[in-house]
């Protein structure tokens, strides 16, 4: 039996042979140009050379309360910013989470394997209960078990993350030997997928947190829909320093983030840039990458207004990219299932 699982799995990759990567990003409200430098731009690139899963997890969104009709519809504007940015729904599947229930099925059998202590450290649990004091669930605590599933589900070989979630593909390993260590193989381990460049955007106006589309500060991030206006309002107002050099250094953490800004959408490394805003000041800087920025992302917003008005051909990608990711999903609950001892019928 244990050769027969190991060959399944081999026969799998082999059909492309090309590794899995999978990644999902929360459809709680319009995503940001930290969401589109840490994560879609990075996406895209993927697409041609492995076999890439992308996911609108809106199951994760549950651990903070929604209003139905809203998560709905940001169900919708995710996958239309995923296509705008780029991704081919013909060369990846591209589906919406709650749209496959094997998620939340393995999600309950790794809760099995999961330790209580695991999941007591996790930073984000910490953080995220401090933020939601008056809404402290369970699925808060547990959500790192269904991040595992989503991975698992479909023997990931690779997981795009930031520096802030490589505890979770930690633990989503750990989960993996532990159940693989019982029952044989089962499932991939899979590798964090980190990104040498534009992996971590800061805010505008606390340079030193992370950008966040949650932010109560709209000043504080670039929406990937923000019109050229509110983009440059946005860059120009942006926190800096009592220095006017543009460089890279010590308590420059707001030039340092622009920079790194400039540098993702240009090509051009601090030295370049430093040479090229030498004795021009902040406020040209500012404007300088204010229309970068603006220029790469004026495209998206007219691709997302079209995927919009067109409701049906959404639905149409997320059927397709639910049947696909469901049948790949299936065959891995179905080992599990048998692994574990439970009874199946046959149809």
């Amino acid at each position: 039996m244990k050769d027969q699982e190991q060959k399944e799995q081999k026969e799998q990759k082999e059909q492309t042979g090309r590794q899995t990567i999978f990644s999902g990003i929360q459809p709680s409200g319009i995503l940001t140009l930290g969401n589109y430098l840490g994560a879609l731009k990075n996406w895209v690139m993927l697409q041609d050379s492995y076999d890439c899963i992308y996911c609108v997890v809106d199951m994760h969104a549950l651990t903070v309360r929604q209003v139905p009709a809203e998560l709905r519809r940001h169900a919708y504007e995710a996958l239309a910013v995923y296509i705008a940015c780029g991704i081919d729904p013909d060369k990846c599947i591209l589906f919406v989470q709650s749209h496959v229930p094997a998620h939340a099925e393995l999600s309950w059998i790794l809760s099995c394997y999961t330790m209580f202590g695991e999941l007591s450290r996790m930073t984000q649990f910490k953080d995220k209960s401090a933020k939601n004091t008056d809404n402290i669930n369970a699925g808060l605590f547990t959500y790192p078990v269904l991040m595992a599933a989503d991975i698992l589900l479909y023997q990931a070989n690779l997981v795009p993350v930031g520096d802030d979630q490589r505890q979770h593909i930690e633990i989503t390993r750990d989960i993996a030997e532990r159940f693989n260590g019982i029952y044989g193989p089962t499932f991939t381990v899979p590798e964090g997928y980190i990104p040498t460049t534009g992996m971590r955007i800061m805010s505008l106006t606390e340079p030193e947190k992370k950008m966040s589309k949650s932010d109560d500060n709209i000043n504080a991030y670039i929406s990937i829909l923000d019109s050229r206006d509110a983009i440059m309002r946005k860059f120009r107002r942006a926190v800096t320093d009592s220095e006017s050099s543009v460089r890279r250094g010590e308590g420059k953490d707001g030039i340092n983030n622009l920079m790194k800004i400039y540098s993702c959408f240009t090509g051009k490394d601090d030295s370049e840039i430093e040479a090229l805003f030498e004795g021009r000041g902040y406020g040209e800087f500012k404007t300088a990458v204010g229309e970068v920025v603006a220029d790469a992302l004026a495209p998206v917003k007219t691709r997302y207004d079209e995927l919009m008005s067109d409701k049906s051909y959404l639905e149409g990608i997320m059927k397709r990219g639910a049947e696909s990711a469901a049948g790949i999903a299936a065959r891995t609950l179905s080992r599990v299932y048998r692994k574990i001892g439970f009874t199946q019928i046959k149809n």
